[in-house]
């Protein structure tokens, strides 16, 4: 079962593992994977404390940290948060961990800190993630083009979003994607 929980100071050896993985960083945002250093991933989880722009998650599977997950760029007047999902922990891929992650996050996200809107960017490489998006019913509201390079090649990245009425009408169909 997947919660989500507090960042603890040991869980921090596991994500600097992640944040020097580059398959995973691949993944993870549309900037270049490029391995942090621990100081680099200590300012970004620091930031992420401080900023009040952010809410960010430990994603446990049981006790274990399997990835961290989250809200940025929380516009607090407009009520709009980007949602963001790294399930870092490989053995723990592939098993729906991401789907259960999600559900919690909209349920927090809209119920809890009373989004209107919650939106989300993804390379278009990342079909694993874009299946899961629009199960969840995001709609694809736009594209950057050819905006990440990756191995020499230039890759779109796409942009959807989900509004509360949304979810709150879908509810029953997102918690079985």
């Amino acid at each position: 079962m997947i919660n989500l929980t507090e960042i603890k100071r040991e869980d921090m050896e596991h994500i600097y593992g992640w944040f020097c993985d580059t398959e995973f960083l691949k993944y993870y945002d549309y900037y270049p994977p490029v391995p942090l250093k621990k100081a680099d991933v200590d300012k970004m989880f620091n930031y992420y404390k401080e900023s009040g722009k952010s809410k960010v998650f430990a994603v446990r599977n049981d006790s274990l940290i399997i990835g961290v997950a989250g809200f940025d760029d929380i516009i607090k007047e407009n009520q709009v948060a980007t949602l963001f999902i790294g399930l870092g922990n490989k053995n723990e891929r592939g098993k729906g961990y991401g789907r259960e992650t999600m559900n919690l996050l909209l349920e927090y996200g809209f119920e809890n800190l009373n989004f209107h809107r919650i939106q989300l960017n993804v390379l278009e490489f990342n079909d694993k993630a874009i299946a899961l998006y629009e199960k969840c019913c995001f709609k694809k509201e736009g594209i950057f083009r050819e905006f990440a390079l990756r191995d020499e090649k230039r890759y779109n990245l796409l942009l959807y979003g989900l509004l509360k009425y949304e979810w709150i009408m879908n509810k029953e169909k997102i918690y079985r994607a």
